[in-house]
């Protein structure tokens, strides 16, 4: 299977909802209406070009595979056309993959009215490949959630650019994503390797080294091991995304020219790097 894009990233927020949508709103991420899956779990989305940041909480426990997560970044999900095939190929690798699950939310249009949107997913067993959860996105309504107004964010986000994790066995998890993608899917120019995923490098660190370049902004693994530690944004303007952070109260790091780095503890426990 070659490397897919990435679809969306996954903030899950467990019982603190309300204060994760405040926080990312003072980020300046527009987020939708809040919707509830037909699985039983809620979200809001962070809608960009491409791509999207999605808040998750489980809801009252109808959906077991997100229970046992901290607070924090832990879900990777990949764009795929075919679910049915993507689930073939996946269980040819001997990877522990679930069935093909097809669900419904809903969804609150900007001009009042209500629709339905669809999803086909295969996910593979959660800590399969870290510890959180990786899977595959299939939208059969792409036109309810890729909306022209809910592209247009206060801090200008436009795209995501890299997901950092942190490995104990970097070589081990780029074996894991080898498995799933073919031999050469991940690259290894010195420093983190690399899985090309559209236009988002997901980057395997290992963990002291992330740690060292994050310093303080660095998240709390809160009990897991390896772990997804931090996303970048692509943004219009860095230096009007830099002073809308600060007048809304959020600590900024500059790390490098053109570079803004939110530390974890402002952002749920993830880092966010702002970019132009």
């Amino acid at each position: 299977m070659a490397v897919p894009a990435i679809d969306h990233i996954v903030i899950d927020t467990a019982d603190r909802m309300d204060a994760a949508a405040a926080r990312y709103a003072a980020l300046g991420f527009q987020l939708t209406a809040r919707a509830h899956h037909s699985l039983g779990s809620s979200n809001h989305l962070s809608v960009f070009e491409d791509d999207y940041l999605e808040l998750l909480s489980p809801g009252s426990g109808a959906r077991p595979e997100l229970m046992g997560f901290p607070i924090g970044m832990n879900g990777l999900v990949f764009a795929m056309k075919d679910a049915e095939t993507v689930h073939a190929g996946l269980a040819q690798t001997g990877l522990p993959v679930g069935a093909v699950q097809q669900f419904t939310r809903g969804v609150d249009l900007p001009d009042g009215t209500q629709d339905t949107a669809a999803f086909k997913t295969v996910r593979l067993e959660p800590r399969a490949v870290f510890d959180g959860r990786v899977y595959f996105c299939e939208h059969l309504t792409p036109q309810l959630v890729w909306r022209p107004e809910w592209k247009v964010h206060p801090n200008g986000a436009q795209a995501i650019t890299r997901v950092a994790l942190a490995a104990t066995d970097p070589a081990g998890m780029a074996g894991t994503f080898e498995r799933m993608f073919g031999t050469g899917a991940v690259s290894r120019p010195g420093g983190p390797l690399v899985l090309a995923a559209g236009k988002v490098a997901v980057e395997i660190w290992q963990r002291e080294a992330l740690a060292r370049s994050l310093g303080p902004a660095m998240p709390d693994a809160a009990g897991r091991g390896d772990h997804m530690a931090l996303f970048g944004i692509r943004v219009r303007d860095p230096a009007a995304t830099e002073a809308l952070l600060k007048a809304n109260g959020i600590r900024v790091e500059k790390p490098g020219a053109g570079r803004l780095l939110v530390p974890a503890r402002e952002a749920m426990n993830v880092a966010i790097e702002f970019t132009g």
